[in-house]
């Protein structure tokens, strides 16, 4: 006896015996034939010569298709790999359908239907993803499986899922906006049910599949109007600060183009409420500038300051500050956040042009009528301010406005040297004359 012949006999033997002290395992009338069958399929399996697998499997799921879980979930995976290797595309098929077929009748021998359903899902998603006819066919097994698994499916096939939605409606499909928009729902409620509960970094990979889902949904080319959200989910935030409904609100606005709504808004601050972040907190004091409320605008945005590091950001929120106090008339305070700004980002334009906009916008407050020199030195402070900027535009302007040399002259000061301008200005600039006249 050759030791290739004496080894299968051992593991014959010792494969018998492990089978004996096994529980659950249904071998029908013809029991050493089937314990014998059993032993070359799952051996076939283990060396991966699947095609030798079938016979001895095929036979177990014939005579003893109650025998035990074993047999299907096994059979799942050999005929996945003879369909993986299989060139022939009639003979793939074949194996392909075989496959979804262990998974029904797994359901029907053993239950567990919602996870075998789930399986059978992802076991056609493997082989049907890029095949247009079967479409309708993932579809239909991702919403049985989501209609049995709920917010239980995992955020990983809940992609899947709604990529099961992108494909059937871009294969013609029959769903309508609201299906499709309703489906988006359900599924995102499901993956917020389960970050609840979820580790750092579990959220973190949840939070791309959303991000994933989001981009399918604007694929599958839905009109998210402004109506429709306000008339579908504006009810249902006013029942209550739900956040995922706010969410949704906000997201589909955001996608829209809606923001200008007092539904967004609405929603935007209850985001805010429970997860706040710089940048709703700015559009929040946007919103409210827009509206006029100038002091919910401020407190807004002295909020973004809070939840952010980055000094560009911060620089751009001291600046909108800056802009609320300059309507407000609060040109001193103005200036200040202003350069608030400038200590986060000292090469902002922006600061620096709104800094001489309000010393152009001080002449009349700030005019003594009793020298015009004096008066004017408003403009040579705003002109410096536009120089930082960089606004030579707006720089010629404010030059145009310089005293007279007349002026000058008259009032016995000299161009070059140090003045102060008054009023709330209070800087030294030095005294210039405008151009002259052509």
């Amino acid at each position: 006896m050759n030791t290739i012949k004496i080894f299968a006999g051992v593991t014959l033997l010792m494969s018998f015996t492990i089978l004996r002290a096994q529980d659950k395992w249904n071998w029908g009338n013809q029991v050493d034939v089937a314990k014998e069958k059993n032993v070359l399929y799952t051996d076939a399996k283990k060396t991966k010569n699947y095609e030798d697998a079938v016979e001895p499997l095929n036979w177990l799921l014939e005579n003893t298709p109650d025998l035990n879980p074993s047999i299907y979930i096994n059979g799942v995976e050999i005929y996945k790999e003879l369909a993986k290797k299989e060139s022939d595309p009639v003979k793939k098929e074949e194996y392909i359908q075989t496959g979804l077929e262990l998974h029904d009748k797994r359901i029907k021998y053993f239950k567990q239907e919602n996870s075998v359903t789930l399986r059978k899902a992802y076991f056609a998603y493997g082989f049907y993803n890029k095949t247009k006819e079967k479409y309708p066919l993932l579809y239909e097994l991702f919403t049985k499986a989501f209609e049995l698994q709920k917010e239980k499916m995992p955020h990983s096939a809940l992609v899947a899922y709604m990529n099961s939605v992108y494909k059937y409606r871009f294969g013609g499909g029959n769903l309508s906006d609201p299906e499709v928009i309703d489906i988006y729902f359900r599924i995102t409620d499901a993956i917020a049910a389960q970050k609840k509960d979820a580790s750092d970094e579990n959220k973190a990979k949840m939070n791309k599949s959303l991000d994933t889902i989001d981009r399918l949904l604007l694929a599958t080319k839905v009109n998210i109007s402004c109506d429709f959200v306000e008339e579908n989910l504006g009810p249902k935030l006013e029942k209550g600060k739900d956040e995922n409904i706010a969410k949704k609100i906000f997201k589909l606005m955001l996608d829209g183009k809606c923001l200008d709504r007092d539904l967004a808004l609405k929603a935007a601050k209850i985001i805010q409420e429970n997860e706040p972040t710089f940048a709703v907190a700015k559009l929040i004091a946007q919103k409210n500038a827009q509206n006029g409320d100038n002091e919910a605008a401020i407190k807004f945005f002295e909020e973004a300051l809070t939840l952010t590091d980055d000094n560009t950001e911060k620089a751009d929120a001291y600046l909108s500050i800056a802009k609320i106090q300059s309507k407000n008339g609060q040109k001193s305070a103005s200036r200040g956040s202003a350069r608030r700004a400038l200590s986060f980002d000292p090469s902002f334009s922006d600061a620096y042009n709104h800094i001489g906009n309000l010393y152009m916008g001080s002449f009349n407050d700030c005019k003594q009528e009793q020298s015009q020199v004096d008066d004017r030195l408003v403009f040579i402070a705003a002109y410096n301010e536009y120089k930082k900027a960089g606004n030579t535009a707006k720089m010629a302007k404010a030059k145009e406005q310089f005293p007279s040399i007349s002026d000058i002259f008259t009032e016995g000061k000299e161009e070059g040297q140090s003045v102060t301008v008054g009023c709330w200005i209070n800087t030294t600039v030095t005294l210039e004359r405008r151009p002259e006249s052509k």
